[in-house]
């Protein structure tokens, strides 16, 4: 066991005799075994114990335990007495969420402060197969088979190629010692019940149940890593990125193979989960142009042939200028505000207006258009609805959510960066006109 570690750790490069760790230890088997096989190979560690006050004092002879090993071979303890109920209860969590809080926060705490290269976790093959099962039962793709990785961050699980019972021989036939925690015998907690009663009967169906369990679960690591590797090559095609924003032609996913996948690994990182995505996909079968869907501080717009990603914009309502501003700040950036005498000059950028100031009723007031405005445009001499406006110049409905109008005594002046009122245009009569120019 001791020459087949060296070998696993200096063939994957995790850890070396170069380097300063920090070892998680609880004093159980799976730890202990770690902190033996790693004290045995020479490699450098201080060890971290978290009493969590759950098992009396049973939890305190652990804590003493791990004090007294680390200190017979002179090695550097850390160790911490947690309120592991009231934290649970003041975060509204459960006891174990709660412990897993408090020991890794205290790991990464002492990594700092010693500056040590990583941070050691005795997790091992049993409780990769565990984890991957609790995965599959609470409902996961393609990523939740990976299971857990041998190295992530500052995370290093040096023992994910050995078994517990590997473990266990290699623990006893060197008369090493250990603490055993009861509360892994209570079949409540669901990794426990997993453990003593499901993994059993499944390994019961095949005789080599386990190691084909193992086998098949690399293979689908291998082919999910795969995936995202041709995942990356499609998104870089197919989405592009115009002014902002994400847009991805119906053409371009409708046929493939896969599409609620594809959707979702583009989708996720905007704070969309499986099953809205999913919702999306059927939506496809049918498009609605307009259809809108939320994600956390994204949306996402089925428009005529394409969908588009952007964030959410936020509502303006109620922004006054009193008619003493010389700038103002909107999201989509800085205008400033000019006063200069009357004059027939017409700056063609439809980001600027110019407006006739004894037309205007101050104060003025910038807020979102809204359905049912409705404004005379420049060049017309009767009402039309914003929202027709809007189609008319094809904007688009990602578009259509950050525009903005100037609205004076009631009515709309200016729909900003498109179109002002024909009421309120400078004219030859004009004296006094006020002008807006985004910086």
């Amino acid at each position: 066991m001791q020459e087949a570690f060296i070998s696993h750790i200096q063939n994957h490069q995790l850890v070396d005799t170069d380097h300063r760790y920090l070892l998680a230890c609880s004093g159980g088997l799976d730890s202990m075994a770690l902190a033996n096989l790693l004290w045995n190979a020479g490699i450098p560690f201080e060890i971290a114990h978290v009493n969590f006050q759950l098992r009396g004092h049973e939890s305190d002879g652990d804590q003493t335990f791990v004090e007294a090993w680390a200190q017979s071979r002179q090695i550097l303890c850390h160790t911490k007495k947690a309120e592991t109920t009231s934290y649970a209860g003041s975060k509204g969590i459960s006891t174990q969420m709660a412990a897993r809080e408090l020991r890794y926060a205290f790991f990464e705490e002492i990594r700092i402060n010693q500056s040590l290269d990583g941070i050691l976790l005795a997790h091992h093959e049993d409780d990769q197969i565990e984890t991957i099962f609790l995965n599959l039962l609470r409902g996961t793709g393609i990523e939740g088979i990976y299971g857990m990785s041998e190295r992530k961050g500052w995370l290093i699980r040096p023992l994910l190629a050995f078994s517990r019972d590997r473990l266990s021989d290699f623990m006893t036939s060197n008369g090493y010692t250990w603490r055993d925690d009861s509360s892994n015998q209570k079949s409540e907690y669901k990794r426990n019940n997993l453990r003593i009663n499901g993994l059993p009967a499944i390994y019961g169906l095949e005789p080599d149940a386990r190691k084909n369990l193992l086998s098949s679960f690399s293979r689908l690591k291998d082919t999910g890593k795969a995936f995202s590797g041709l995942f990356e090559l499609w998104k870089a095609s197919k989405i592009k990125e115009i002014e902002g924003h994400q847009v991805l032609a119906f053409a371009d996913l409708l046929p493939m193979q896969g599409g609620a996948s594809l959707l979702y690994f583009w989708l996720r990182s905007y704070g969309f989960n499986p099953e809205q995505t999913q919702s999306i996909w059927e939506n496809l079968q049918q498009i609605r142009t307009g259809s809108m869907f939320m994600g956390k501080g994204y949306q996402l717009w089925f428009d005529r042939k394409e969908m588009i990603l952007c964030p959410v914009q936020e509502s303006i309502e109620g922004l006054i200028l009193t008619g003493d501003e010389e700038e103002f700040n909107l999201p989509e950036g800085i205008y400033q505000v000019f006063r200069r005498k009357g004059s027939h000059e017409i700056d063609p950028n439809p980001q600027h207006a110019q407006l006739d100031e004894d037309q205007l009723e101050f104060p003025l007031e910038i807020r979102s258009w809204r359905e049912g405005d409705r404004f005379i445009p420049l060049g017309m001499k009767s009402e039309k609805k914003v929202s027709d406006f809007l189609i008319d110049l094809k904007i688009s409905i990602s578009k259509k959510q950050q525009i903005k109008v100037l609205v004076s005594g009631g009515k709309i002046a200016w729909v900003m960066g498109l179109r002002i009122a024909d009421w309120a245009k400078i004219t030859p009569a004009t004296r006094k006109i006020l002008s807006f120019k985004k910086r």
